[in-house]
């Protein structure tokens, strides 16, 4: 009888090695000996250190948790299929079909890797944050400062600052009624626990709200349901001052995620200001890139 374990360290590297820096958004770099994700690149998108990618791929790792699973087939860019085997071969049931959605599609993961020239970002259902593009991440604030449980619009929104990404730099709505994104997103998150009764993310979502935010219990108790609509917001944004963007929120149809990206129309103030901040981003990710492997050569293939 074959042992799943081994399978699992051939998947990992078979999956890896389909993959170019080019679909997750990186630069390829004159000094790869092949073409694939290295494991140091899988390792830092995943939020792994890359010991313990090396470990899963010799078969030393046995029992990786559901949420390092789920962010390894993220990163690998897996069909559903793929990612259900994934959670089998690793020992675990794969999500079932009762709870949020939070696997991102290959194709949806190849746009945001692609747009370079917008910040654009995936949320789950619930407003967890998922991915985001390098510009995401200068426009907003880099959302990897920060614990996975705290990637999320309305934790931040209700969690101190009125209106503010869950990256740090506050939003403002274009509306002028400072709590009108407030009470969107209540609304949009009283269907998403409609549709999702027995998530256990959502309802820890909801009841910690309650107790932690009475803003967020007065909102809830009116029991208003609605989408989340696209609208113009403004950012805060402590190097390039106020920017105003349209933000537009796309569907993933078959998969319940949010696709938010941030736009500006071509030869206004705004547009130049993305410029500035889209060259720190290239940079960011150009000096990433150029850091020497931890792993020493056992990590690059």
């Amino acid at each position: 009888m074959s042992d799943p374990h081994g399978d699992l360290a051939g998947l990992l590297k078979s999956w890896r090695d389909r993959l170019s820096p080019a679909d997750v958004g990186l630069p390829a770099g004159p000094n790869r000996r092949a073409a694939g994700l290295r494991r140091e690149e899988l390792a830092a998108l995943a939020g792994l250190s890359v010991d313990y990618v090396v470990r899963l791929e010799q078969g030393r790792s046995r029992n990786p948790s559901d949420q390092v699973v789920a962010s390894i087939a993220r990163v690998l860019q897996l069909t559903s299929e793929e990612r259900d085997h994934l959670f089998v071969v690793a020992g675990l049931l794969p999500p079932s079909r009762g709870e949020l959605p939070r696997h991102i599609p290959p194709g949806v993961q190849r746009l945001v890797a692609r747009l370079g020239a917008t910040p654009v970002a995936v949320f789950t259902a619930s407003w967890e944050l998922l991915t985001w593009s390098p510009l995401w991440a200068a426009l907003l604030g880099n959302p990897s400062t920060l614990a996975a449980g705290e990637r999320n619009l309305l934790r931040a929104s209700f969690g101190g600052t009125l209106l503010a990404g869950p990256e740090g730099h506050p939003v403002r709505s274009a509306s002028g009624d400072p709590e009108h994104l407030q009470r969107s997103l209540v609304a949009d998150l009283r269907g998403v626990h409609g549709r999702y009764p027995n998530d256990q993310s959502v309802r820890r979502l909801v009841d910690d709200l309650l107790v932690s935010s009475p803003r967020f219990a007065a909102m809830w108790a009116t029991a208003a349901v609605s989408e989340h609509q696209s609208e113009r917001k403004t950012i805060l944004h402590p190097l390039v001052g106020d920017i105003e963007l349209d933000c537009d929120v796309f569907s993933a149809a078959g998969s319940d995620l949010r696709i938010v990206a941030y736009t500006a129309a071509v030869g206004s103030s705004a547009a130049d200001k993305l410029d500035f901040l889209r060259v720190s981003a290239v940079a960011a990710v150009s000096a990433l890139e150029a850091q020497p492997s931890a792993s020493a050569g056992s990590g690059s293939v």
